[in-house]
């Protein structure tokens, strides 16, 4: 089942990111994920686009775990086009980010660390 142009659109900043094959497969699961009802995982989103009869579900998990692509380029893209589609022209933007799944600590991290209000804080109760 193809996507809508619409959809297509949208996804094709993407395009680059991936392999020729790794793309037809990414396309099913966005097929898949964007019809099913429930939990989106690889096996509902291939049954939902109608790829369940259809080789091996297994190549299809490959695009998660062994396919190459980067996520980082992928989260890149990604935040160029909000940026692009959200902001107007030289907007100035504030990234905060949060390190609370991050396991690393100290000088690994470079602009990470605890912070609190001296303001609000005091010996019992400390805030930040």
């Amino acid at each position: 089942m193809p996507l809508p142009e619409t959809i297509l659109t949208v996804v094709a900043p993407f395009r680059p990111l991936f392999t020729a094959p790794t793309w037809r497969k990414l396309m099913t699961l966005l097929t898949g994920t964007l019809l099913a009802h429930g939990r989106r995982t690889v096996c509902r989103a291939l049954r939902f686009s109608g790829e369940q009869n259809n080789g091996h579900w297994s190549l299809y998990h490959q695009v998660l775990n062994r396919a190459r692509w980067s996520p980082l380029a992928a989260s890149q893209c990604l935040l160029l086009l909000i940026i692009e589609t959200l902001l107007p022209p030289g907007a100035c933007i504030q990234i905060v980010i949060d390190e609370t799944l991050e396991r690393r600590w100290g000088p690994q991290i470079s602009k990470r660390g605890n912070y609190r209000d001296s303001a609000l804080s005091s010996r019992k109760r400390e805030v930040g």
